[in-house]
């Protein structure tokens, strides 16, 4: 693991690397536990309207997984 997913709490979240935690902070995400409960088809459309263009359908997909990690409490990998 580099010492970057390390010190990047987002990117414990399966699937989260460098750009999609970047994506998270630009919303207001923080810290998995921020992403608790958080609706994964609003945080699409925000970072739609934040970057002027629609982003990838993946993007709502590692949102939904992100929530989904983020507020079970034994999360599958």
């Amino acid at each position: 693991m580099k010492s970057s997913q390390r010190k990047d709490p987002l990117q414990a979240v399966p699937g989260i690397g460098p750009s999609l935690a970047q994506d998270l902070r630009d919303l207001g995400y923080e810290s998995v536990g921020d992403l608790i409960r958080e609706d994964p088809e609003a945080m699409y459309s925000r970072l739609n309207r934040i970057r002027g263009e629609k982003q990838d359908p993946c993007v709502l997909y590692v949102f939904r997984c992100a929530v989904y990690f983020a507020s079970s409490e034994s999360p599958d990998p």
